[in-house]
């Protein structure tokens, strides 16, 4: 449906809405709203099943990045397996259909009795430390374990994404080996697998796949014994649309990955998985958050736009300072190339919390609605009641164009649904 708004043209393009108009979406169920779209969501899925056509190879979603129920069951329904990092997480993904081998448990700074849940119901659990691969042992004596490393080589667009290198908190090292294999020995498990993870948001595939070849080489130290070697996520997408920001290149990457995990499996026999965790990569561009300006103003030389989306909806652009390519909609305008700066801001009572700072945009207008692309992973999740704002309602527009309720609106009652009654 080509709409007659002022700046729309990707979702323009993508159909994004199916059958119903942004208008049409915001007047049914209200504003601020999570739109998704279920055909980007399976093509995103099958972009990274296609790297390789190795039998042992499969694509781990990473449950934190969007952990809708109905969108994990279209994601289960792709091929995919699970990797989550809490009780919450497990509970959710087995609810979505995911059996016990078909989840990873990736925790990191958890008591041994959180480790108990996803051990009682017969999944793999990966440590970080050695403190944590102790803990593991005094719950699971005698069973496998799976140790996260840290290759050395970290990625990411900001220092708190970034997951590997000197200056994370995750992953052993390789000088570490001698005293974890002390510690497996102790309570007699043994080393299922090995993984890593290097951080979120990256372009360019060649520090992965650095890191691809680091794993690779541990993990022959650890043979024949492993069933899986992880290289986990990170992999980025191009938020700045508008500027024509380059994807990743998967295909060439696809070359080059499954020509070393072929290689690997042929010179040492091994048989197991290898995995990947894409959390990002999956589930951020079918998704964005529409809401409604209510208020303009100049402070200065600086023209603020106010929305209903503050930063309890979406958090990234407070906490990393994301950016999130801006659409704005007005019924019965046209496109408008006459842009000006503008600050937009949310209705939390904090003066952080802006979704865009100083972006060249048509100058909007209290009425408009305006989505924040794109914003599919790490949304909803990170969401708060902050302010007791209530959290929006999230609907996925599916492959026939028809709009589903996938989570309905917080209500002010919810606020209180924890509270004891008698307090």
């Amino acid at each position: 449906m080509k709409l007659n708004t002022l700046r729309s043209t990707y979702t323009d393009g993508l159909e994004f809405f199916g059958k119903l108009s942004p208008y049409e979406l915001a007047a049914k169920y209200g504003t601020p709203l999570y739109i998704y779209n279920e055909k980007i969501l399976r093509e995103r899925c099958r972009d990274l099943l296609a790297l390789s056509d190795h039998p042992g190879f499969a694509v781990n979603y990473s449950v934190k990045a969007n952990a809708n129920l109905a969108l994990l069951r279209i994601i289960r329904s792709e091929g995919l397996i699970a990797d989550s990092m809490s009780p919450g997480e497990v509970y959710i993904a087995m609810q979505a259909g995911f059996s016990a081998d078909q989840i990873l448990y990736v925790c990191n700074n958890v008591s041994g009795e959180e480790m108990r849940y996803p051990l009682e119901r017969g999944i793999l659990v990966s440590v970080d430390s050695l403190r944590q691969l102790e803990e593991l042992g005094k719950v699971n004596r005698g069973g496998k374990a799976v140790v996260r490393f840290n290759p050395g080589i970290g990625a990411g667009h900001h220092k708190k994404v970034i997951t590997a290198g000197a200056e994370t908190k995750f992953g052993i090292g390789a000088g570490d080996i001698p005293e974890m294999q002390d510690i497996l020995a102790r309570y007699e498990m043994k080393l299922a697998g090995v993984n890593q993870h290097i951080g979120s948001l990256f372009l360019d595939p060649q520090g992965y796949l650095d890191a691809v070849d680091v794993l690779l080489d541990l993990a022959r130290a650890f043979l024949p014994d492993l069933e899986l070697i992880d290289f986990g996520g990170g992999f980025g997408i191009p938020y700045q649309k508008y500027a024509g920001q380059a994807r990743l290149d998967l295909t060439g990457m696809a070359r080059e990955f499954d020509a070393r995990i072929k290689a690997f499996s042929r010179e040492t026999g091994y048989r197991g998985r290898f995995l990947i965790e894409p959390g990002r990569y999956i589930s951020a561009e079918c998704g964005l958050l529409l809401g409604a300006v209510h208020n303009t103003k100049n402070n200065g030389n600086i023209r603020f736009v106010g929305t209903d989306l503050g930063f309890n909806t979406l958090m990234r652009p407070v906490l990393y300072g994301s950016f999130h390519d801006i659409e704005i909609y007005r019924e019965g305008a046209g496109p408008d190339n006459n842009l000006m700066p503008q600050t937009l801001v949310g209705n939390i009572c904090e003066s952080g919390d802006i979704l865009a700072k100083d972006r060249e945009l048509p100058e909007m207008q209290v009425g408009d609605l305006v989505a924040a692309l794109d914003a599919g992973a790490y949304g909803y999740v990170m969401s708060s009641s902050y302010n007791q704002r209530l959290r929006p309602a999230e609907v996925l527009i599916d492959e026939k164009g028809d709009d589903i309720l996938i989570r309905r609106r917080e209500t002010l009652e919810d606020l209180l649904h924890l509270t004891p009654i008698n307090i």
